[in-house]
């Protein structure tokens, strides 16, 4: 079966004209929604994906209307590609997981993908590592300073019950068991 998915920016606009389009080429349902494209959590374009069987192919008059960024994009083919269902973008010929090039094509995209998401976490990394060696401390500050510490280790080898030494510094009771002995 032929689902198609229709989205507009905003409720002023209309999604009729996409779904004249995706009715002519054959779509019996189209899933209908207004909502910003870089919004991921979709809940039409959720309910059209759980619609998908094998064999099914799910269309859009334009990827632009489907994802935003390339990740996005991706993220959703292979959903649907895990159903074992096909994509068809109308005005991006090259975009149809139904034909071989278009997978080829597809594939590609996903390649790219998968190296800039590489790229990015090298930069990250060694980012990191020059921060560190020049003196920025990484993480979370601690809850406690050196002399409080010293003082709730004094006070639970003293016998107090953690939770009454954790209440007088306003953390958490889990905060003064991982203190080193």
């Amino acid at each position: 079966m032929i689902y198609g998915y229709a989205r507009v920016s905003t409720d002023s606009q209309s999604v009729d004209a996409q779904v004249r389009q995706l009715r002519a080429v054959g779509a019996r349902q189209v899933f209908r929604e207004a909502a910003g494209g870089a919004k991921t959590d979709r809940a039409q374009l959720r309910r059209a994906l759980a619609q998908l069987d094998a064999g099914d192919v799910l269309m859009v008059t334009r990827l632009d209307r489907l994802a935003r960024s390339t990740r996005d994009l991706l993220n959703t083919l292979a959903g649907i590609t895990a159903k074992e269902a096909g994509f068809r973008s109308l005005g991006d010929v090259w975009a149809d997981t139904t034909t071989a090039h278009g997978r080829l094509m597809l594939t590609v995209l996903g390649g790219l993908a998968e190296f800039e998401r590489e790229l990015i976490r090298v930069r990250t990394g060694e980012g990191r590592r020059r921060a560190v060696a020049n003196g920025v401390k990484m993480g979370r500050k601690p809850k406690l300073t050196p002399h409080q510490v010293k003082e709730a280790l004094r006070r639970r080898e003293a016998g107090e019950p953690m939770r009454e030494i954790a209440r007088s510094y306003n953390v958490s009771h889990s905060t003064i068991s991982r203190l080193p002995a």
